[in-house]
């Protein structure tokens, strides 16, 4: 009597098996990446979506478990106008920046430290004892001087924006030491007077990334990644080099300047990998990092045009 396979087992191999295909091809990149620090920067619509927070704090939890050092860096633009809002203070932007008035300071500290950054330890803790959160004022983490930018050839006062002039990873690398997920708030003590400064989040991400030697800087948007020819067209850029990006940095709209100056900054600073990915995907940190096709547009230094990073 011949035996017939059952077929419920059967099937249970069959769709069992892109799960471990999935899983094989992750397998290189898990090599390439073990023990290395990747500074993701969390923003956009990623922040304020609750599957995608969830989802994000998935992510981060799983690179810290595959091996990876992850280091968040986060701002909070639209938490911070509406605390503003509640505290009947008037968003003002110019040149693209917040201006930031003492009173503004005030609620923007108590937002990103109080509150975002609260909530995605907590986000992330969900998973186990992990995550850590500071302020770029802890350990002097990040010390910055008064930005003014400059309109029709005039500097402009904005408050209390300030301009990264130095980094401290010392705090950082402690709690990466002891296996645990740093999430840093963008704010920063000041070089020069007793106050704090309110700094662009992309910007501190790019300079934690090349201060720590980072493999990989993720920066979180809204878009699929940096567009060929937008609004003409919307085909996605999926990889460029430095040179290449700094050609293109004048035609780019405000949002994405200092998103990808960012990246800019980053592979010319020791970062082996700059990303921008669309953070309106879930999981979208993982696709990138351990598949084949990856999503977003990377940006790497001019040395290795040829790479997959």
């Amino acid at each position: 009597m011949s035996e017939t396979p059952d077929k419920t087992s059967t099937t249970r191999k069959h769709n069992a098996l892109p799960k471990a295909q999935i899983l094989i091809e992750a397998l290189p990149w898990l090599t390439r990446h073990h023990g290395k620090t990747i500074v993701i920067k969390f923003g956009g619509n990623a922040m304020v979506n609750e599957e995608l927070k969830a989802a994000f704090a998935q992510d981060v939890v799983f690179l810290r478990h595959a091996g990876l050092k992850p280091v968040v860096v986060h701002g909070g633009g639209p938490q911070i106008s509406a605390a503003l809002d509640r505290h009947g203070i008037v968003s003002e932007f110019k040149a693209g920046l917040r201006v930031t008035t003492e009173d503004a300071m005030d609620v923007v500290r108590m937002v990103l430290a109080g509150q975002v950054q609260r909530e995605l330890v907590g986000l992330l803790n969900q998973h186990g004892p992990l995550a850590v959160g500071l302020t770029g004022e802890d350990a002097h983490t990040i010390t910055a001087t008064k930005h003014q930018p400059e309109i029709d050839g005039e500097l402009v006062d904005i408050g209390r924006v300030g301009e990264i002039t130095g980094i401290d990873t010392g705090a950082i690398e402690a709690l990466l030491a002891d296996g645990r997920i740093p999430v840093v708030s963008s704010i920063a003590r000041s070089q020069d007077d007793g106050h704090v400064y309110n700094v662009n989040a992309d910007t501190a991400a790019a300079a934690l990334a090349a201060a720590l030697g980072a493999e990989t800087l993720m920066v979180l948007t809204d878009v699929e990644g940096l567009y060929e020819d937008w609004p003409h067209s919307d085909e996605v850029i999926s990889r460029l080099t430095a040179s290449q990006l700094e050609k293109l940095l004048p035609e780019l709209s405000l949002g994405m300047v200092p998103k990808m100056e960012g990246c800019l900054h980053a592979v010319r600073n020791g970062v082996r990998t700059a990303r921008v990915i669309d953070g309106r995907v879930q999981h979208s940190i993982l696709l990138e990092i351990f598949t084949d096709e990856g999503i977003g547009t990377m940006v790497l230094p001019d040395e290795h045009e040829g790479d997959k990073g």
